[in-house]
Order: structure tokens, then sequence, then C-alpha cells
């Protein structure tokens, strides 16, 4: 007999078969097994989906965990000694920071990968890379900087002059951000090392690094090669001082001379394996699914759904309507299949258009799923 362990591992499987393409399983048929695998390895997952009377015969039927309880409780099929990594949430003053246990890194490893390829660079090319960010850290703590070093070993492979003798994904000069600011001198040095080679510079950063390295330049330029990329990730939570996104996609545009759409935002979350992306980058193969893409508008990949649903029911709204983000993640195997936020999309032009946090106290439906979640 299967045990949990076995079926964990076979769903994995099944998922990475999916995300290459393989069509012997349906989005749906997928989140369903991984739903009914979750009922049965979770005691939590079981209390809420017995709240809400579910059978899990439908999509829908899948009750949505909400992200603040990935801070109150342990949101994870598996006990603790089985971690092979934990992700913490940016902290916020007077908060518990929320935690995505994952038993196993591949998964995550190969949807960021292959959606970030897609979204970020020419089919088959490739980038210097560096991250506006602190290194990472061992253990890693960080489920964006764990995937910005995946994507500096996956899309760029190739030593710094000056800086690496070899290839190193931990080396100073990639990582561009500490305690005392952004390091201009290194990305300056990045800059000069991909323009000799010939190669775009992709550069990954948070809004508020991006924020910080326009403070820094203070008007100066700093121009990147020809087909450089910037992905812009993140927000201003806990932030003293917040610029709009148009603002600051402008001023990063001006800064680099960069051509229009080469800034991309990228939206994900700790709680969740997979990524959404604005389709700007007119050569990459998400762009050519998505040629009417505009900045603004962030496309899922495959194995991951985004509906706007109710505040109270946590069920889906009329269509062009707003609701609460209620994602299905086929690669969160191990957690939680279905997560809901406090963050409000509408569905627009095939893909989400971002609307900023639900405003006031978390909304009705949320708060009952972690109570059941909790307490049944």
């Amino acid at each position: 007999m299967a045990t949990l362990l076995d079926t964990s591992n076979e769903l994995h499987e099944r998922v990475q078969r999916f995300a290459a393409g393989d069509t012997s399983d349906t989005f749906g048929g997928l989140a369903l097994d991984i739903a009914r695998f979750q009922a049965d390895a979770s005691d939590g997952f079981r209390r809420l989906l017995l709240s809400r009377g579910a059978s899990l015969n439908a999509l829908d039927d899948i009750p949505p965990v909400p992200t603040d309880a990935f801070r109150l409780t342990r949101v994870a099929a598996f006990a603790p000694g089985f971690d092979s990594v934990r992700f913490f949430t940016s902290g916020t003053t007077g908060r518990e920071r929320g935690t995505h246990a994952m038993r196993r890194t591949d998964t995550y490893e190969r949807l960021s990968l292959a959606y970030g390829r897609q979204a970020l660079l020419a089919a088959g090319g490739s980038a210097v890379v560096v991250a506006l960010a602190p290194p990472l850290g061992n253990p890693p703590t960080s489920s964006l900087g764990y995937m910005m070093a995946r994507f500096m070993e996956a899309f760029d492979g190739e030593p710094m002059a000056e800086v690496e003798t070899r290839f190193d994904s931990a080396s100073a000069g990639r990582w561009l951000v500490d305690e005392s600011g952004v390091n201009l001198a290194g990305l300056e040095q990045a800059t000069r090392v991909a323009s000799r080679a010939r190669r775009p510079l992709l550069v990954l950063g948070t809004a508020f690094a991006l924020v910080r390295l326009l403070d820094d330049l203070a008007g100066a330029r700093l121009p990147l090669p020809p087909g450089s990329v910037v992905m812009q990730t993140g927000g201003f939570k806990g932030r003293t001082r917040e610029v709009s996104m148009e603002e600051l996609r402008a001023g990063v545009t001006t800064a680099f001379q960069l051509g229009a759409g080469r800034v991309v935002g990228e939206y994900g979350m700790t709680e969740l394996t997979s990524q959404l992306y604005e389709g700007t980058i007119h050569e990459s193969a998400l762009a050519a699914r998505q040629p009417e893409a505009t900045p603004g508008i962030y496309f899922e990949p495959p194995w991951l759904r985004v509906t706007p649903v109710d505040p109270v029911t946590l069920l889906p709204v009329a269509e062009g309507e707003a609701g609460l983000a209620r994602f299905i993640d086929l690669g969160n195997v191990d957690s939680a299949v279905s997560v809901v936020t406090q963050d409000l999309v509408r569905r627009v032009s095939g893909g989400v258009q971002l609307l900023g946090r639900q405003a006031g106290a978390p909304a009705r439906g949320c708060s009952l799923a972690i109570e059941a979640l909790l307490n049944g």
C-alpha cells in the first residue's frame, strides 16, 4: 500500500511532467488529487474541508488556505523532521513571520526556472545575472533569494571577470545590497562584464531596492548593455516611503537607458511555489503567447490559476469584478494547493490586474477559514 510519502513523491513527479508539457494529466485532475492527498495528510486542512462541507469533485470545492495561516500554524503535509528548507515571509513589526516548509525543493526550482526563462529571456538566450538583494543565507530562508540564486546558475553560469575566477552564485559580486545600501560599484562592474561579453544584464531586484538605487544614483545614468532586463518584484510593505509602480518603472528605465517594456514585474509570495510575470519582453516566449500584453497585466503559467473571489464566501466573483486573489498552485504539493490572500485582483485580457491590498481587517471568509483550520 502506498504511503503518504509515496503519494507525495508521485504528485511531485506528475506536476513536473505537467509543467514540461505532458498532457496525460489535466490541471483540474492534478489539483484535486493534490487536495485529496492534503486532506489525508493534514489535520488542519481536513478540518477546513469539513467546515466547508466540500466533496472535492470540482476546483471550487478546494477550500483556500489564507496566507495568514502560514504565520499562525504549520501548513504542511509532513512533520518538521521532513523539511528540506523553510522559507520565511518578510517580517513586519509586532507580527510573527509566515513559514512555508518544503520537503523537497526540486519542484520549486523547475517551475521557477521554466517560467522565469519564458518571461525574462529570449528563446535560447542567456545573461549576466546579478541581484539587488542581500546574499542568500545558509540555510536559505528567503524564497525570493533562493529563486534568484537558481536564476544565476541556470541563466548565466559564466564567471564575472575580476570578480570570480570561476562561476559562483554566492559571490559578493552578484549580491549587490547590504546593510549600507546598494553596491553601485558592483553594479557598474557587472555592466562592464556584460558589455565586454556582448551579453545582456539581468538585474533582479525588489521595488524597495530599486528605489534606493535611484536615490543613490541621484539623477546619474548607468546605461545597461543592449537587451538588458530588470525584474522588479515586491512592494513597500512596512517601509516608510512608497513610490508608484509607474514612477518606479519610469525612473529605472531612464537611469538604465532601457527601452520600453524592459522592466518586468514579477508577482510571487513565500506561501506559493509559482510566480506571475508581465509579458513585456518582446523577444520572450511569454510575449509571443501574449502579443498584446501591457505593463500592469500579469500572466500565470499553466500550473497556476488565479481567481478573484468574494471576501465572505471565497467563491469566484462575476466576470470582470474585483475580488481577493485565490491561487491554485500545483507546485504546493506538500503545503496548501489553494491559497487566498488579502490582495485584490481582477481578470483582464487573459491575465491578472493587481489592485492593491484590501483595506481594513482580514476578510470575513479568511477569518472563518483560519478558525476552521486551527480549531475545526
